[in-house]
């Protein structure tokens, strides 16, 4: 909607609601679904805003609306009602509406809780801003709408009170530009190679690519020293023969200062880097670069962004799109969206970690509270992390950002902001990219999610650096991402990490119906079942593989917890019996869930899939927060959760080969399984042998005829 329609709509639904009654509970959803819709343009408001949700609290009580897309909770009383009073509530309380709203907002998850409240009467709204340390209310009243209304543009735009989400959407558009660039970069170098070895070329390829971002990044995070060093010294080297500078550059980012030869040069004064990313570059192939290749990558591609603002979660998956073939053949780009990660890892131990955190900061001031909060920040430097589907690792990077920004957090309060005077070798730091371990079968993604990591701990370390007022140097690279090439399905986790250290493990392992499965899946998950496994395995989808074995972990260490993505169908049908009903009665239970919803990411030709998000922990030891189901991104709170991802009993349905009663048996039917020899055209169908074979649905429906 345009401004002045926005303004015309303010003034009829301001006029209109005057005269009404504005009684809280019989008008309430109508007002606000009105407001979104007609003055707001939102097509359909039940889809934003849900009204009368259950709160978390230890008495029953509703919030009367939410709309959990912006954070925005809305306590409605009836005209007349004086909202700076205290009234008196369920549990005998005396609170003013704000008051009751902000118990709400107290009780729900750190990563669902509002950052707006209203407290509205049908005549006046108080707008009360969480962000501030000390939220005065601004009020609107409901004649002055047609005037105030963009001031309401945060009920449905998260940007306008959150900075962070704001950030997130910049890095998002900038590493979606830097990964088509590099889908473009590698298509240019791919052209002028002419070794005969193709898989020699690619792994080349891949290496190229892959160190070469790494040095814009660096380049531009000022981590080679001076501003635009590595970009001026390419500059330099174009002159020459680039394709042996290149060599000799990544050569020397490999050797330790004391080990360097002064004849290199300029070079001999770039840091040395460490981490196994620029070794034994000298057997790789690097082509003979044309003018125009040369021109794309060094004022193209190289000062074309600002590398340091790329998102690492975002663009490593976007990297491997680009370096993977496999991805590359599915039409492009390919993400998890930041939002998506945080439904895993906020419920599974983010949302806690906030909590614990939050209780550290309300101590007062002293030896006390210095000590809780050394002990939360070795807290989380002990936490240990598995990722056995890691792809481009953008799970584990994001979770390493989250535990490390976390970690600023507590920096912040220990040394508040002042600098560390005399303590100028101390590095405060204690979380560390070597807490995650991942496993992902594709070696184009074990590369891309290395170098993902060792970016985020880049750039968590220069925020760190800003609150400490100290330089901190990052090279050489001290601490390695433990990303391991091999099978997830086949090889022990226990060879990658211990049990006893692993916290948490986390991801979104490949999902694979029965009937699409390669013959190595179905191997593969025969192997992982075993065949004393109760449950039909034939039938099960490729991505039950790693519930199961991370349940064997739970069930030898009941301190770790999972959450995966899976796709729906693991939670309907015949999957309740063949799957949970073993894993469920072995010892683990559904701790949260998220019910179907649309996953979705960038590929050009994507496809629609429904997906759930299933946490689970070890019976023996009870989650120690109350179970959630999440719908809508509204969460829930339930006693027990059940395989169908419902609050109640557990419920298993058996499939019957016979019907209960005397009834004729029925068959598979016209499923067009068999490559299509069940479908008949018109034709066929009107033949006379043929012909009396065909009937007509009982139920007259022309979609089933």
């Amino acid at each position: 909607m345009i401004e002045n329609e926005q303004k015309q709509a303010a003034q009829v639904f301001a006029i209109t609601w005057s005269a009404n009654a504005g009684q809280e509970k019989s008008e309430t959803q109508a007002f606000w679904s009105t407001l979104l819709r007609d003055v707001f343009g939102v097509k359909k408001p039940e889809l934003v805003i849900f009204f009368e949700k259950k709160a978390s609290l230890k008495h029953p009580d509703f919030i009367d609306a939410l709309i959990p897309s912006t954070h925005v909770l809305i306590e409605q009383k009836s005209k007349g009602i004086d909202l700076s009073k205290h009234y008196p509530q369920s549990d005998g309380t005396m609170l003013t509406p704000f008051e009751q709203a902000k118990r709400y907002v107290d009780a729900q998850p750190y990563s669902q809780r509002a950052r707006m409240v209203i407290v509205c009467n049908f005549e006046e709204f108080w707008l009360y801003d969480l962000t501030q340390a000390n939220p005065q209310p601004q009020v609107i009243r409901l004649l002055d709408l047609p005037q105030e209304f963009t001031r309401f543009n945060f009920l449905l735009d998260p940007t306008v009170l959150n900075k962070e989400q704001e950030l997130i959407a910049h890095k998002t558009a900038i590493s979606i530009e830097a990964g088509k660039c590099i889908a473009q970069l590698y298509t240019k170098l791919l052209a002028l190679y002419v070794h005969e070895d193709k898989e020699f070329v690619e792994r080349s390829l891949n290496k190229l690519c892959m160190r070469l971002v790494f040095c814009w990044y660096a380049d531009d995070a000022g981590l080679f020293g001076e501003e635009l060093k590595f970009q001026e010294h390419m500059r330099y080297e174009s002159s020459s023969c680039f394709r042996l500078a290149l060599y000799k550059f990544f050569e020397v980012l490999d050797t330790p200062q004391e080990k360097r030869w002064k004849e290199d040069g300029k070079v001999v004064d770039f840091p040395y880097v460490d981490g196994g990313l620029f070794s034994d570059a000298h057997r790789d192939l690097v082509p003979q670069l044309t003018p125009e290749v040369l021109e794309f990558i060094i004022n193209k591609a190289g000062a074309r962004f600002n590398w340091s603002q790329i998102s690492p979660t975002i663009f490593g998956a976007l990297f491997e799109s680009t370096l993977n073939p496999d991805l590359r053949r599915t039409g492009g780009m390919h993400y998890t969206s930041v939002e998506n990660i945080h439904k895993v890892i906020d419920p599974l131990f983010m949302d806690d970690l906030h909590e614990e955190f939050a209780a550290c900061k309300k101590l007062r001031k002293g030896k006390k509270r210095t000590q809780k909060l050394q002990e939360f920040q070795n807290k989380l430097a002990s936490l240990t992390f598995l990722d056995p589907a890691c792809g481009s690792g953008n799970f584990l990077s994001e979770a390493y950002i989250s535990l490390r920004r976390l970690e600023n957090e507590v920096i912040r309060e220990l040394f508040n902001n002042q600098a560390l005077l005399g303590l100028e070798n101390l590095n405060p730091v204690k979380v560390s990219i070597s807490q995650f371990y991942g496993i992902e079968v594709n070696d184009f993604a074990v590369s891309v999610a290395k170098t993902a990591l060792w970016i985020a701990e880049s750039q968590m370390q220069a925020e760190t650096n800003s609150i400490i007022k100290r330089d901190i140097k990052l090279f050489p690279l001290e601490s390695y991402p433990n990303i391991v090439e091999d099978n997830a399905l086949t090889l022990p986790w226990e060879k990658v990490v211990s049990p006893k250290r692993i916290s948490f493990i986390i991801g979104n392992p490949p999902f694979s119906g029965a009937r699409y499965m390669t013959e190595a899946n179905k191997q593969d998950l025969q192997q992982v079942f075993g065949s004393d496994w109760p449950g039909t395995v034939a039938d099960l989808d490729l991505v039950s593989g790693w519930f199961k074995k991370a349940h064997d972990v739970m069930c030898k260490d009941p301190h770790v917890k999972t959450a995966f993505v899976a796709t729906n169908s693991i939670c309907q049908g015949t999957a309740i019996t063949n799957l949970w009903e073993p894993l469920l009665k072995g010892g683990s239970e559904i701790t949260f869930a998220y019910r179907s919803f649309l996953w979705d990411n960038e590929a050009s030709n994507k496809a629609s899939v429904f997906c759930v998000i299933v946490g689970l922990g070890n019976k023996a030891n009870p989650a120690s927060t109350v179970r959630r189901i999440f719908e809508n991104d509204v969460a829930q709170p339930a006693k027990h959760i059940n395989a169908y991802l419902l609050s109640g009993p557990d419920a298993f349905v058996v499939a019957r080969e016979h019907p209960l009663c005397d009834v004729p048996e029925g068959c598979m039917g016209n499923q067009p399984i068999d490559a299509g020899n069940y479908l008949f055209t018109p034709e066929q169908k009107a033949e006379p042998s043929v012909r009396s074979a065909f009937r007509r649905p009982i139920f007259q429906h022309r979609l089933f005829w």
